[in-house]
């Protein structure tokens, strides 16, 4: 009898355990049998856990029955340096038929153009390429005539519910409980996966996604944690972009960092990357759920600590770093981002980013003019001469010319000659008339122009985190403003960010929106701890009676509801009441003397008017011992009411609901509409 080793079980028991994927299969076992009308070069793409690995295995256990040799890489552990890729892509340059299989593609995607030009032209005879990765190829494998013969790109869907019902039914789960734990995975296989080993719920129960569930799934990921403090340190990971020891020390303090960061390092679930720790996405999302359910109030203290050490990573950082540091702060965010135009939090190493050198004038005065118009481009050529040091200029390595470039002004003084040529900056500076003179030392920052050529994604991405990390290191600023064309598109993000739209202002033909905050109103530091609560409402950072045409109208009713939350949240911390979006409603009367302390009041008014029947009394209490006598926990204050958890968070949630219906027995509250304004003007 022949002796079977353990990888081959383990391949032939992966093999069996793919479901479905016949069309990529098909694609892939041509190729590998050298069919002379078969694809050279496979591009595998789709979201995580969509199944890309397990095609890649599959490519492999086939290659190698067939006497190939298969050359893995990792795309996770590769730098910006071709010169790494081509190392660990060598054998398959030297090894006749050989198969080059490259995982995680798009963690080097920058090395697209040179893997396509370069290393693939240096393979041995009749070696065959499958790359797998989240995102689409570049468009340039199907422009160029040759490659388009060569190269076919196999988007990887999720399972339809026939292939979801038998990956499960693989698995070994009921057929009872299939529908439910099909509709909940959405035909991710991972999910799917992770769900069948979830254990059978009780008789009768039907099986749903609950915090139990989510806990399963955490352990079955995680395992045992050995302690409180490495559950910490895993509460810290999952949030970040990657953890590296300062982070954890910044988090959880001095107190046995090191040891829980080798810990760490080391569990199945967690890789090692050259920028530090990155957990497995299913880890970070199941976790991160996980907690949140447990324990609301502790998820957003834990995200609140890792937003503040991502401020001082920024700040801490040299000149060139300060864009990706402030990068892996926005990682935060990603949930609330574009869903068509997803952030990638990575570098671009193709791409500079340089100080305007004086060669490049006549270049992007030509590019604002191409992409906003003559008087974008009279703007950009009174800049360049008024404030050069402003603008940043991005360009591909190997070329000269301008691609795109952005102009952060830093303004101290409302000079005659600023107003004259250019309107945008005139109203500005009528916006801060109507707020407050600048004090001695403050100063504005106002993105004036951010142009680029086409609509590239890197190329808005670097232009972003170079705002975001020039604002968190200014000193002295006032107020920010950033001066926008299309609000319909980016609005909506920019107000969720604390910078409502204030004016706009009609130049050359064209609508210039301007979105602006107040530092004076919020710090930096309040802005990044708001920012990173898991439901914020948008702070009002500009006073609402600031604008030329009078005070703001009523808040909308879902603002109001989240800002009532917020309130109860923030009840110990006066600074951020400061800034609440309730002092905009109706329970501030105008032109009190403390609107914080009147907003105050206004809630405890509303707490003790819900007590008119036993529910009523037992929200009081719910409120009350959460948040006006500040319970360390939901779970202590539970256990101080003298009630199951379960019990309390339902109370807790229906006297949520009472308060904000009792707060907006109140004047209804309408929006008033933006109204758009002659050349030089403003609109509210």
């Amino acid at each position: 009898m022949t002796a079977v080793g353990l990888a081959d079980r383990l391949a032939a028991a992966r093999a069996g355990a793919l479901v479905g994927r016949e069309p990529e299969r098909e694609v892939l076992d041509r190729m590998l049998s050298g069919a002379a009308d078969a694809p050279l070069v496979a591009y595998l793409h789709g979201p995580g856990g969509i199944g890309k690995s397990s095609l890649l295995r599959h490519a492999a256990r086939r290659a190698q029955l067939g006497g190939r040799r298969v050359v893995h890489v990792d795309g996770r552990f590769l730098g910006a340096d071709p010169r790494q890729l081509a190392e660990a892509a060598a054998p398959a340059c030297a090894e006749p038929g050989a198969v080059l299989l490259i995982d995680s593609f798009e963690q080097c995607r920058s090395l697209e153009a040179w893997l396509r030009e370069t290393l693939l032209l240096r393979l041995a005879d009749r070696a065959v390429v499958i790359l797998a990765g989240r995102n689409a190829p570049d468009a340039e494998w199907s422009l160029d005539p040759g490659w388009a013969r060569l190269f076919t790109a196999l988007a990887v869907r999720p399972l339809d519910a026939a292939r979801s019902q038998a990956l499960l039914a693989a698995r070994g789960v009921p057929a009872g409980r299939r529908d439910a734990v099909a509709a909940f995975a959405g035909g991710n296989p991972l999910a799917l996966s992770l769900s069948a080993s979830v254990p059978a719920p009780a008789p009768g129960t039907p099986w749903e996604p609950t915090g139990d569930v989510l806990a399963t799934l955490v352990e079955r990921l995680v395992g045992d944690l050995p302690g409180a403090v490495h559950r910490r340190a895993l509460e810290v990971a999952v949030q970040a972009h990657v953890t590296r020891e300062p982070l954890l020390r910044a988090v959880l303090g001095d107190e046995g960092t090191d040891a829980v960061f080798s810990w760490l390092r080391q569990l199945p679930c967690v890789e090692v990357t050259p920028e530090g720790l990155h957990p497995h996405d299913a880890v970070r999302a199941a976790f991160a759920a996980d907690l949140r359910w447990r324990d609301p109030e502790r998820y957003d203290d834990v995200r609140v600590r890792v937003s503040l050490a991502g401020l001082r990573s920024v700040r801490a950082a040299t000149e060139d770093d300060a864009p990706l540091r402030a990068a892996e702060w926005m990682f935060l965010f990603r949930d609330q981002g574009d869903p068509d135009h997803p952030y990638t939090y990575r570098a671009y190493p193709d791409i500079e980013d340089t100080p305007l050198r004086p060669e490049d004038v006549p270049g992007v005065v030509r590019l604002a003019e191409d992409a906003e118009g003559p008087a974008s481009a009279a703007a950009v050529a009174y800049w360049v001469r008024r404030q050069p040091a402003a603008f940043r200029v991005h360009r591909y390595k190997g070329s000269a010319a301008p691609v795109s470039f952005t102009a952060l002004l830093r303004l101290d003084t409302p000079l005659a000659e600023d107003r004259a040529a250019d309107p945008v900056v005139a109203a500005v500076w009528d916006l801060m008339a109507a707020v407050a003179p600048l004090a001695p030392g403050e100063h504005l920052g106002i993105r004036r122009l951010a142009v680029q050529r086409g609509h590239q994604g890197p190329l808005r991405e670097l232009i972003t985190r170079r705002a975001i990390g020039e604002e968190m290191r200014a000193h002295g600023r006032a107020a920010t403003f950033t001066v926008i064309e299309d609000a319909d598109r980016w609005g909506r993000h920019l107000a969720e960010a604390g910078m409502p739209e204030l004016a706009a202002v009609a130049a050359g033909g064209r609508l210039h929106h301007v979105f602006g905050r107040d530092w004076r109103r919020q710090t930096v530091e309040q802005w990044v701890r708001h920012r990173a609560r898991a439901a914020h409402p948008p702070v009002a950072t500009w006073p609402a009676t600031a604008a030329p045409s009078g005070p703001a109208g009523p808040v909308p009713r879902a603002e109001f509801a989240e800002g009532v939350l917020e309130a109860l949240r923030t009840w110990h911390s006066p600074r951020a009441f400061a800034t609440s979006v309730l002092l905009r409603s109706p329970l501030v009367p105008r032109g009190c003397a403390d609107p914080a302390a009147e907003l105050r009041g206004a809630v405890l008014a509303a707490l003790d008017a819900i007590q008119t029947d036993p529910a009523g009394v037992r929200a009081h209490e719910a409120l009350t011992a959460t948040y006006i006598t500040a319970s360390r926990t939901h779970k202590s204050a539970a256990r101080r009411l003298g009630v199951p958890y379960g019990t309390y968070r339902r109370h807790l949630a229906l006297a949520k609901e009472r308060l904000i219906a009792q707060l907006l027995r109140q004047p209804a509250m309408t929006s008033s509409p933006r109204q758009e304004c002659p050349e030089g003007s403003l609109s509210p």
